[in-house]
């Protein structure tokens, strides 16, 4: 827990040399975090349920036991003590760090999104508390046993750190064999007087929305060019790498050629949301969830940016500054009413049956997006069918969609290609 620092967390990564030092380090975190991941599992029972709004039946796992109480963990934290070598604070890290990788893993498995298989750490990492690390001049200081510390090289940084000498403006840094992942404390600024903006993907352009900002477009139209010129290229020797050594390297060329081309615009692209945003609400896409009987449809999804977009978003304006919202309906709904359009049939004017509006489609899924990001939003299920409700206790979205969001419409839309509401 830091106290009395305020400002942007912002991670920046840089290489060190002394991997050797800390390899044995990271390997016993790993077996640590790895015991404890299987002490969870162990905790788990399983229990035939319902799924919500569906005709079947999961198994979802609940705990037998209280694992968050005081004396499990003491437990756990004792028997991992036991002969362990190093500072005991490493141990506290590593018993975190699991029972963060086993929620993240519960919280995907319930949504159908991974296995019913016991989750393991093979990447070599180690995140070190405050009390393992201090700042001395260009150096950090890393405390490997009591008594005995490695000191990682900052002197090459291309990153500010904070001024005083000590660790009080700094995160819980993230270490592997190679490389040092810094979170720092920056003071704030102007970032967070921006106003928060919604944005939704879409394969040719990206729509967002807030009342200060209106509409903003990016066009997205040379980066799905890249994916598709290279795709070209790629299949010409594709069937040849398999038995050509040569083909091998000329496709291998292509693919890292298309990754950095695309890399570049999705870097740009993400400084452009962040110059115009201080807090940034995305669609929580799947792509395997969009996929049709279509192969070229497929394919345009397949060739997609929006997650390494969200990816740079994310390392550039940190967890806070990057919501993650469900996209479910966005496109169908009324922005203005709440009424759904079942027969869009990739129509480029949303009508609304209930209220008459007719605006752009991508806009009125850019405003959906940005008022679950102000109001929040709950999932209910009716008939079988899901829907996401903006949770606005009890106010008429209606009234606080003329009072707000039409005001911003008439000429305030900001393109960078043509577009407008109809």
């Amino acid at each position: 827990m830091l106290y009395g620092v305020t400002g942007v967390l912002r991670s920046y990564s840089l290489e060190y040399d002394c991997g050797e030092q800390l390899e044995p380090l990271l390997l016993a975190y790993r077996d640590a975090v790895n015991s404890v991941l299987k002490e969870l599992w162990g905790a788990l029972e399983w229990e035939k349920r319902k799924v919500k709004g569906k005709k079947q039946w999961r198994l979802l796992p609940k705990y037998k036991v209280d694992i968050h109480s005081k004396e499990y963990k003491k437990e756990l934290r004792e028997s991992l003590l036991q002969e362990w070598p190093y500072a005991a604070h490493w141990v506290d890290s590593a018993i975190k760090t699991a029972y963060s990788i086993f929620k993240s893993w519960r919280k995907n498995y319930v949504k159908g999104e991974r296995k019913r298989r016991r989750p393991t750490a093979r990447r070599l990492f180690a995140r070190a508390k405050q009390t393992l690390i201090k700042l001395e001049g260009e150096k950090l200081r890393v405390t490997v046993k009591p008594g005995e510390h490695v000191y990682l090289d900052l002197s090459a940084r291309y990153f500010k750190l904070p001024s005083e000498v000590s660790s009080a403006g700094l995160g819980e840094p993230v270490i592997t064999p190679e490389k040092v992942h810094l979170p720092v404390h920056c003071e704030e600024d102007t970032q967070n007087s921006k106003p928060a903006v919604a944005w939704d993907f879409n394969l040719l352009s990206l729509d967002g929305y807030s009342p200060e900002t209106g509409w903003i477009r990016i066009d997205t139209k040379k980066l799905a060019s890249i994916h598709i010129s290279s795709f070209e290229k790629r299949r010409s020797v594709q069937r040849k790498a398999s038995k050509s050594k040569k083909a091998r390297r000329v496709f291998t060329k292509y693919s890292q050629r298309e990754r950095n081309r695309a890399g570049k615009h999705q870097l740009e692209i993400a400084r452009v949301i962040q110059s115009v945003a201080g807090v940034v609400g995305l669609e929580e896409l799947k792509k395997q969830g969009m996929h049709t009987r279509s192969r070229i449809w497929n394919r345009r999804i397949s060739r997609s940016d929006w997650r390494g977009i969200a990816r740079i978003l994310e390392g550039r304006m940190g967890e806070a500054g990057v919501k993650e919202l469900d996209p479910y309906g966005s496109s169908s709904y009324c922005s203005r009413c709440g009424w759904e359009n079942r027969d869009l049939n990739g129509a480029d004017v949303f009508v609304c049956g209930g209220c008459g509006l007719r605006i752009n489609r991508q806009l009125n899924a850019a405003i959906n997006l940005y008022m679950r990001l102000r109001f929040g939003y709950k999932e209910k299920w009716v008939g079988g069918k899901k829907r996401v409700e903006l949770r606005m206790e009890g106010a008429s979205q209606k009234a606080w969609w003329d009072r707000v969001v039409l005001p911003s419409l008439v000429g305030g839309c900001v393109l960078t290609r043509g577009g407008g509401a109809e």
